[in-house]
């Protein structure tokens, strides 16, 4: 439409009757949803198939809730493009687009969910079903110079209905000095090329043990592991039969040629700033924000079409694995 034309006819909005603005809202959710569901319908097809014995042999039958549905010829099972994924058996696909959108630009529950019209509860539940599969797009092994690092976070049970221990303010402290079991232990691995993978690794200080259960399976035998002077390291490097270097931090050496710790420190300072928006996160969801926090700083996931694929299983191509 012509800009002239245009503005023609939002000058006439104000002219509308109540029934004729939601009969025009109406029309226009209906584009939206047409979107929504083509984009669905779309990805689906690169790989239908049954998803109770993935058998390939299926006819359409009929139409439900806006999606074509299928049955399967040797099971009789039918099914949905949606059948199997976290987006399974929600409502308002309308909104669908504009929420992932919300993701992207890191808004709370509350903010998306007037955003996007929607209620705060559906808000949270949308939340972390859209991150269920986004956040397992991640790198599949390290190479070469590899930081790793551990930060620590206090202990959560935010919207929990039975603690499991006394109650804290919101803001509140630890009981005890240091690092205790009432922090919780993210182990943060980066490798030079800014590939980056990390643990939730449990509660209380980081072990030889907790290392053992994150690493081995993500970082290559002719790597370089460099991290800090935490005792772990060593010990870990040594009976997994890597290299292994550190830096004093408390001697005030941070630099020793290419053996510094600064990309993982900068990646946790990131993690940091972004998480304190949040005003407390709940330690049983952080693997998801861990993994939202990824999405946003690798920039593999930049749309909210992206964002809904990968929601369904379909992430873009790998590039560096």
């Amino acid at each position: 439409m012509h800009p002239v034309q245009w503005q023609a006819l939002i000058a006439q909005f104000s002219q509308l009757s109540r029934r004729q603005r939601l009969t025009g809202i109406a029309l226009l959710q209906d584009g939206v949803q047409d979107t929504a569901i083509a984009l669905i319908e779309q990805t689906a097809q690169a790989n239908l198939h049954c998803p109770a014995c993935r058998a390939t042999h299926i006819h359409r039958h009929g139409h439900a809730h806006g999606l074509q549905r299928y049955r399967c010829v040797p099971c009789g099972r039918t099914f949905n493009a949606l059948t199997g994924t976290p987006l399974a058996h929600l409502h308002h696909k309308t909104q669908w687009l504009a929420y992932a959108g919300c993701l992207l630009a890191s808004f709370s529950v509350r903010k998306a969910a007037e955003q996007v019209h929607i209620h705060r509860n559906t808000s949270f539940r949308w939340r972390h079903r859209f991150l269920a599969l986004a956040k397992t797009d991640r790198p599949r092994c390290l190479h070469g110079i590899t930081e790793a690092d551990e930060m620590y976070l206090l202990e959560s049970q935010k919207g929990s209905r039975h603690l499991t221990r006394p109650p804290r303010q919101r803001g509140g402290a630890a009981r005890q000095r240091g690092i205790s079991d009432e922090h919780v232990c993210i182990l943060v691995a980066r490798d030079r090329t800014g590939q980056t993978i990390d643990f939730v690794a449990g509660r209380g200080q980081l072990s030889k043990a907790k290392l053992q259960a994150c690493l081995p399976g993500i970082i290559d035998r002719d790597i370089l592991l460099v991290s800090d002077g935490h005792p772990a390291y060593p010990v870990f490097a040594r009976e997994f039969g890597i290299a292994h270097a550190a830096v004093n931090l408390r001697a005030g050496i941070r630099v020793r040629g290419t053996v510094h710790v600064q990309n993982v420190n900068a990646y946790h300072s990131r993690l940091r700033g972004w998480l304190s928006a949040f005003h407390g996160v709940a330690t049983r969801y952080l693997p998801n924000y861990l993994g939202w926090r990824w999405i946003l700083d690798a920039r593999r996931i930049i749309s909210p079409q992206s964002l809904l694929k990968a929601t369904m299983g379909t992430f873009p191509h790998l590039t560096v694995t």
